[in-house]
């Protein structure tokens, strides 16, 4: 029987199409990664996809179409949604904005419809052509061999493309990057599936239920308040971006290394060392431990990805229960709310009220604290009724790195500040402590807003993490007592300050980040839920260490009572 010519030419028209398109899609996607091995490891996945593709559906030109079409649509959900979010997309967008925010989102930027109607009409229509004048391969073999051809061939691709996923496997270099890294920079594609391993969350080991009942049944009451309902106070409470106690530091001698933020003093309730868990960048990692009582690293490595992964799940937290007592919840923030998912974070933990630098009237990334603080205290005026507290969570970037700037664009009097130190230490630390100043000027503002006058107030400050100074941070000698020497690079501090008479709070040698919100709840006097005394209870008996405490299994009962019996995060 002759052949059609019609035919031959149609399928390698069909084929010829599927390459070319297939060539887009590589060049789309891949090739518009920043480096070479960027470009090369999503290109190997996209192979790998091919090769999934090819033998699932036993049809080569249709398997271009599917694989390129996925990452062609996956880099368009990356462009929209930094354009329009201004955020790198997420492996756990998929589930947290289909289950939160997603219409959302959508009622907000209409003009996403009319793209999300162009591709439902028009992949159906590709994907039949596809299909329709495709050859089916493998045809001429039996059915297993055929089958057993297909599954190898799907099981050795799916192997393939999780071998490219391992951090020691064939990129690792692509993988070996920090989490700021990971979530800013230009390699959008890199970063998504990279995280796919990075961003997978799991629970720390857990003693037996009866044991963390044996342990921790007799926090299962909620702990009374210290004062009336009517009089709850105000909490303001300010995360200071890459800031610490310059004081302890070896060569920091000058009178400029001693400031008023750090030192005690009658409207004190209590102060110290505060251990946090990330170095040198992670803001979000100490904002959600300081919300939520609990550390991101408990998680495993996907806890660095706190706003996205986390957040969602959190069903307790400081601004939840203050909620639960009347308060207004309210977070000041210096950049816009959709950077790293900040707004949707916020409102996971229980935040009412969110202003970005949008909503502000600021410019994000550049703002004083002296502007932030006049912001908190002109959304306060706003916001604040007879007889209903407010809780406001204000955040500084104006210690935010770099500190390299010329010595000559500083102040005289913090130009070559620090002796006996290299040129570029030197530069960075009196750029920072001219930073600091402006901040303990700001604070004293601060104070003189919320505690001079009679409304009674807490407040609240502390640093989420030290500065790296490009990795010179480590190498600067300090005096520590040997207890904290191991801890030096998750240092900071922290004060809690109040209007209102009060006991002092405990001291501790070094105070967890997790245990600030139950320190807060403790200096303002007021309720506990089941959660929070059991978290009180675990800082009292391990002297306000979390994860680091002596006593391992007390730990793991912990974690099985907040977890199995209290369901904090689910």
């Amino acid at each position: 029987m002759p052949l059609n010519p019609f035919r031959i030419s149609r399928d390698r028209t069909t084929m010829l199409c599927a390459w070319a398109f297939f060539a887009i899609s590589a060049w789309f996607t891949a090739w518009q990664e920043p480096q070479l091995e960027q470009r090369l490891f999503v290109l190997a996945l996209l192979v790998c996809v091919l090769g999934v593709a090819l033998f699932l559906f036993a049809r080569l030109a249709f398997a271009l179409v599917v694989s390129s079409g996925l990452f062609l649509l996956l880099r368009a959900i990356t462009v929209l949604k930094q354009e329009y979010l201004e955020s790198p997309l997420m492996p756990a967008d998929f589930v947290y904005y289909v289950h939160s925010s997603l219409f959302e989102t959508l009622r907000r930027y209409p003009n996403i419809y009319s793209v999300g109607i162009c591709v439902g009409i028009a992949v159906p229509i590709v994907l039949w052509l596809a299909w329709h004048f495709d050859r089916r391969l493998f045809a001429k073999l039996g059915l297993l061999p055929q089958a057993m051809l297909r599954v190898g061939g799907i099981a050795a691709c799916v192997l393939a493309f999780w071998a490219c996923l391992l951090p020691s496997g064939p990129f690792a270099q692509v993988h070996a990057r920090g989490a700021w890294e990971k979530m800013s920079d230009d390699a959008a594609l890199t970063n998504f599936f990279v995280n796919l391993r990075d961003s997978s969350v799991h629970l720390p080991a857990m003693a037996s239920d009866a044991d963390a009942a044996r342990d921790w049944q007799s926090t299962n009451t909620t702990t009374p308040g210290t004062t009336d309902a009517s009089q709850y106070p105000d909490i303001v409470q300010v995360l200071e971006e890459s800031t610490f106690d310059p004081a302890p530091y070896t060569h920091c001698t000058v009178p400029e290394c001693h400031l008023d933020m750090f030192k005690p003093d009658v409207q004190t309730r209590g102060t110290g060392v505060m251990r946090v868990h990330t170095f040198g960048g992670g803001t979000w990692v100490s904002e959600f431990a300081a919300l939520t009582g609990m550390p991101q690293d408990i998680f495993g490595p996907g806890g660095m990805y706190a706003p996205y992964v986390l957040a969602p799940r959190v069903r307790d937290s400081l601004p939840l229960q203050l909620k639960r007592l009347g308060y207004t919840t309210v977070a000041i923030y210096p950049t816009n709310g959709v950077f790293l998912n900040g707004h949707d974070a916020y409102k996971a933990y229980g935040v009412d009220h969110f202003y970005g630098a949008h909503e502000l009237g600021l410019d994000d990334w550049d703002e004083t604290d002296a502007q932030m603080f006049t912001a908190a205290k002109r959304v306060y005026d706003q916001l604040k009724k007879p007889g209903q507290p407010i809780f406001i969570m204000v955040l500084t970037i104006n210690q935010h790195g770099p500190h390299d700037d010329p010595m000559s664009t500083l102040p005289k009097q913090f130009q070559n500040l620090l002796q006996g130190l290299p040129d570029a230490t030197a530069l960075n630390f009196d750029t920072y402590l001219q930073r600091l100043h402006d901040s303990d000027v700001a604070m004293k503002g601060l104070e003189h807003d919320f505690l001079d006058r009679a409304q009674p107030t807490v407040l609240v400050h502390f640093g989420d993490h030290q500065p790296s100074f490009d990795d010179l941070m480590r190498t600067l000698p300090r005096t520590l007592p040997s207890e904290l020497v191991p801890y030096q690079d998750y240092l900071t501090y922290y004060m809690i300050k109040s209007n209102v008479p009060g006991t002092a709070l405990p001291t501790y040698p070094m105070l967890d980040i997790a245990h600030l919100p139950g320190m807060v709840l403790k200096a303002a006097g007021l309720p506990m839920d089941r959660y929070f005394t059991a978290l009180t209870s675990l800082r009292e008996r391990c002297n306000g260490l979390y994860a680091d405490c002596a006593d391992k299994d007390l730990v793991k009962s912990y974690y099985a009572w907040i977890f199995n019996r209290l369901r904090v995060y689910q």
